[in-house]
């Protein structure tokens, strides 16, 4: 769990700090009728650096994890300008002429250069590619691929379950060559169009409209012949396949409170619905595997990419962001209560 600071705007307008963490993983929400107490794997105050939250939400076994071949995938949610996009990718207003500063850097950045450090370290002969796209209106656009992002067909196959047809994966073998596609993607393309959807309305200037998914794939080559344990040669080394999933997901939004219309009050609809479909089937991954029905990831396009993730043979770590703000306690509960039911789903990976 996150609690990212109160604004100026909050603090200029009054609101009071109604969450508190209380150390050991426990934060408080004390506010008019509302006495609870929740309990996670870590919890960041407004204080905690980015670098604390890489190291102290397990991020780092993750990338090892997935130089080994695990399926490991890392969540960002909550409401509407709660921070996940600042904890995933830092500043928003950093751009290749401008980068951001090394202290500010988020996870996925952090996690690019864990990797090539670990790469380097172990001496394994590792190819890694990067795929990056987004759901917006229920559509997968490619957000690779040159020019405007392009609508993508969404296939299932039983070998490789849910996955997207014809999606663009890049090369690459420094920090410099991924952070650079990163940008690019949240760069305008000639159409004046931003290739990742934002806009701005009441609650948030930079409002993601979207789901993004960016997803490192990391394959050790073959070695062939590996070393015996008693000396001399041994049998041939397999080579693995594990992938490294950051997903940075649009926020949980009242239309009311945003001042939504038109196109806003569409996209919010969509963002919802698809977040509504995600949390019912974290509900119900929740209970125990011999009580448990159907899990219908087919009732959105993003839960359907996350089916493996969720429930499947992966490696999920999750975070929630929320504000601290007496005025943003309605959605600071909803958080608080879909992360508790998120802790409690279990895979096998």
């Amino acid at each position: 769990l996150r609690v990212r600071p109160l604004t100026c705007t909050e603090t200029r307008q009054g609101d009071q700090r109604v969450v508190h963490s209380l150390g050991d993983g426990t934060v408080h929400v004390s506010a008019a009728r509302h006495d609870a107490t929740f309990g996670f794997s870590a919890v960041f105050d407004a204080g905690a650096s980015q670098e604390a939250v890489f190291e102290g939400s397990g991020m780092r076994q993750l990338v090892e994890l997935a130089i080994e071949g695990f399926s490991c995938t890392v969540f960002a949610f909550g409401q509407t300008g709660s921070g996940k996009t600042y904890t995933l990718m830092g500043p928003l207003a950093q751009s290749e002429t401008r980068p951001a500063a090394p202290g500010l850097l988020g996870l996925m950045q952090r996690s690019f250069a864990c990797l090539l450090e670990q790469s380097r370290s172990r001496g394994s002969d590792l190819a890694l590619s990067a795929s990056y796209l987004e759901i917006y209106n229920e559509q997968v656009r490619d957000l690779l691929s040159p020019g405007p992002p392009c609508t993508l067909p969404l296939r299932w196959s039983k070998t490789r379950g849910f996955y997207v047809e014809n999606q663009l994966s890049v090369d690459f073998e420094s920090l410099e060559a991924i952070t650079d596609l990163l940008l690019q993607a949240l760069d305008p393309v000639p159409a004046g169009s931003q290739r990742r959807r934002t806009s701005a309305h009441a609650l948030n200037r930079h409002s993601s409209r979207s789901h993004a998914l960016l997803t490192i794939h990391v394959r050790s080559r073959a070695v062939s012949m590996c070393p015996a344990p008693g000396g001399g040669l041994g049998l041939a080394c397999p080579s693995k396949q594990g992938t490294l999933c950051f997903v940075d997901l649009a926020g949980s939004e009242r239309v009311k409170e945003t001042g939504s219309s038109g196109e806003l009050s569409v996209e919010a609809n969509n963002i919802n619905r698809s977040l509504l479909a995600l949390g019912h089937c974290i509900s119900l991954l929740a209970k125990p595997r011999g009580k448990r029905t159907h899990i219908p990831y087919r009732d959105s396009k993003l839960t359907r990419l996350l089916a493996r993730s969720l429930g499947g043979s992966g490696v999920t770590l999750m975070v929630a962001c929320i504000s601290p703000s007496s005025r943003c306690l309605s959605e600071t509960l909803s958080t608080l209560h879909y992360a508790s039911r998120a802790r409690r789903v279990t895979t096998r990976p």
